[in-house]
């Protein structure tokens, strides 16, 4: 490293770090850059944690996207990785929300704050997405991310991380977040209503126990891997169904006596996902996608305006629902850490994208930490 600088509010901090960047497809470099400067409203974090998300392993794959609709071509000097934790170390003009020292996690997304969107809290679908100038930033996403030595983020992303809870579960309060924020966009108020889970991975995993710490009831997880479904159990799901081994939509209505639930929560992204969510709602109940097939599919639009069945989609974490996250992990209301299989050293990343990507060793949530 280079030598150190600093003013009186800051740690010393490097003038150049390491970072991973894009190459072409299933391409990255590990190269030496300098360590960027926090603008108004922004800190710079040094990163101690980051999580592997199946988001990064479809930049690698595809590109980085940028836009609601859209993709990027390759940015061969970008920085993926958006679930990411660590401390403050420098301060923007005018930043006094937090402290050098301070223990953060970081949300990914900070609207522009100037759109109809981003007034409603609703910054992950933010109208200038994808604008630096106008003040929008998504890292990991349209601005560097957090597989690096510091990333820069805006104070309106940042959680407070409790001095008792480990770097490695600190990453994990973004996706227990998007689960929040699933369910916020149904109604939030989930106490004594039935909610399914359909697909164990991450998000539906803490889904199964956001949903449970909410006071939902029943907590029905669905799923093909019997490890995930056992996983799920221990987080709350009062019933688990084996889609390989029975019906999924039969399963829930079994489960309900006939009824149905009011909510779905869908993680799986399976081609036929939604028909089958909206099998299992009753009359009136609500669907929110967190997960997408990758190619077209038909819906049966018919039934869900017969039966007046409300269908939301998200991304990512809006309305400060990390927040809330944290405070049911900070009182410890469920486990998080049962999510967590594997840690790699940032100098490893790519063993790390490996194992996720090819589930190796039954990996469900790789973390990446830094080697100091």
């Amino acid at each position: 490293m280079s030598s150190t600088t600093g003013l009186s509010n800051e740690f010393p901090v490097p003038e150049r770090m390491k970072a991973w960047v894009l190459g072409g497809p299933e391409e990255l470099h590990l190269v030496d850059k300098p360590v960027p400067a926090p603008g108004p409203a922004e800190v710079l974090v040094r990163v101690d944690a980051v999580a592997i998300c199946a988001t990064d392993l479809e930049i690698l794959k595809h590109g980085v996207p940028a836009l609601v609709d859209g993709e990027l071509p390759f940015n061969k000097n970008f920085t993926i990785g958006h679930e990411y934790m660590g401390t403050v170390v420098r301060l923007g003009p005018a930043v006094d929300e937090f402290q050098p020292g301070d223990r953060v996690t970081v949300e990914v997304h900070a609207g522009c704050g100037r759109c109809e969107r981003c007034r409603e809290g609703m910054y992950t679908s933010c109208l200038n997405y994808g604008n630096r100038a106008k003040g929008h930033r998504a890292n990991g996403f349209t601005t560097d991310g957090g597989f690096a030595e510091y990333a820069v983020n805006n104070i309106n992303t940042l959680v407070h991380v409790p001095d008792d809870m480990s770097d490695a579960e600190a990453t994990l309060v973004v996706t227990a977040g998007t689960s929040m924020y699933g369910l916020d966009v149904l109604g939030g108020l989930v106490a004594g209503d039935g909610v399914v889970v359909t697909g164990p991975g991450p998000i539906g995993l803490l889904g199964v126990a956001v949903a449970k710490a909410l006071g939902a009831d029943p907590v029905i997880l669905t799923g093909t891997r019997e490890s995930r479904l056992e996983l799920g159990r221990r987080l709350g799901a009062d019933h688990t169904v084996n889609a390989r081994e029975e019906d999924a939509v039969a399963a829930v209505r079994r489960l309900t006596g006939g009824r149905g639930v009011r909510f779905v929560i869908e993680c799986s992204g399976a081609p036929n996902a939604l028909n089958e969510a909206a099998q299992m709602v009753n009359r009136g109940g609500r669907i929110c996608l967190a997960a997408f097939p990758e190619e077209r599919v038909p819906v049966d639009v018919a039934h869900i305006v017969r039966n007046n069945i409300y269908v939301y989609g998200i991304r990512g974490e809006g309305k400060s629902a990390t927040h809330r996250a944290m405070a049911l992990m900070k009182q410890k209301r469920f486990d998080a850490k049962l999510v967590h299989t594997h840690t790699f050293p940032l100098d490893d990343l790519p063993t790390g994208l490996r194992y996720a990507r090819e589930r190796i060793d039954n990996a469900i949530k790789v973390v990446v930490t830094a080697q100091r």
